[in-house]
């Protein structure tokens, strides 16, 4: 949510209606699953009207479970099969530098899409094209769907060194930290370098029965927890 809010809040042109669609900033949610962050985002900076936000999961709702492009209304990519949305942002960036087109393209990936194989490609891409207009966020829970991601691929401590080594320009920050994110992703990109931001985060975070929890990787509230999740997040602010 901190990324969604800087994002559009701050940092891309998207919510500029009067400018061309080729010169608009583009963000791609590679973490389809985490969409109930992005569509909150959409309405409240107007690219939806927040009435949208009450069809999500109807039949027929432009808004479901995961990301489905539609870039009249701000989703620049299917996704949800993890890896392919950083291969789309990349798409986009390299369309960018071939066609003169001056926006930029921002994207999110997750700890265990990071263990596909398409990250990885893509990101070589990136760093081939020296696609300078191009930023990847890495929301570093050190979580994913099967437990903790140290337990299976343990190198969610790396991630930074890695997209180093890869030949990105690297910054690594506290992933809740709204100045911090702010900075990152103001800071000017190196010349012919994509950029990459490791935002070590909390799963859960701000909702205690949440934190840490990879029981809510997918779960439902009850009514009851709702409100206690409501209450916890409004005493933070």
């Amino acid at each position: 949510m901190e990324v969604m809010a800087v994002l559009y809040g701050a940092v891309m042109n998207t919510t500029n209606k009067s400018i061309s669609y080729d010169a608009r900033d583009k963000f791609i949610l590679s973490k389809g699953h985490g969409v109930l962050g992005l569509y909150p985002a959409l309405a409240e900076f107007g690219i939806i009207d927040e009435s949208m936000l009450d069809t999500f999961l109807c039949d027929g709702s432009d808004l479901i479970a995961h990301p489905v492009m539609k870039p009249e209304i701000g989703l620049e990519s299917s996704s949800g099969s993890l890896g392919q949305g950083i291969s789309m942002a990349v798409g986009l960036a390299l369309a960018a530098k071939k066609k003169g087109y001056s926006y930029q393209t921002y994207v999110v990936c997750g700890n265990g899409e990071c263990n596909e194989g398409s990250v990885w490609e893509a990101s070589m891409s990136a760093v081939s094209y020296e696609l300078d207009n191009f930023t990847l966020f890495v929301d570093n829970n050190h979580m994913q769907s099967d437990g903790k991601s140290m337990d299976i691929l343990s190198v969610s401590d790396k991630y930074t060194g890695m997209f180093r080594a890869l030949g990105f320009q690297t910054i690594e920050i506290d992933g809740h930290n709204i100045p911090e994110i702010y900075d990152a992703f103001c800071e000017p990109h190196v010349s012919g370098f994509p950029k990459v931001i490791v935002g070590n985060t909390v799963k859960g975070k701000g909702v205690s029965f949440m934190e840490n929890n990879n029981d809510w990787h997918h779960n439902r509230l009850t009514k009851n927890q709702y409100e206690d999740a409501l209450a916890e997040l409004r005493g933070g602010l």
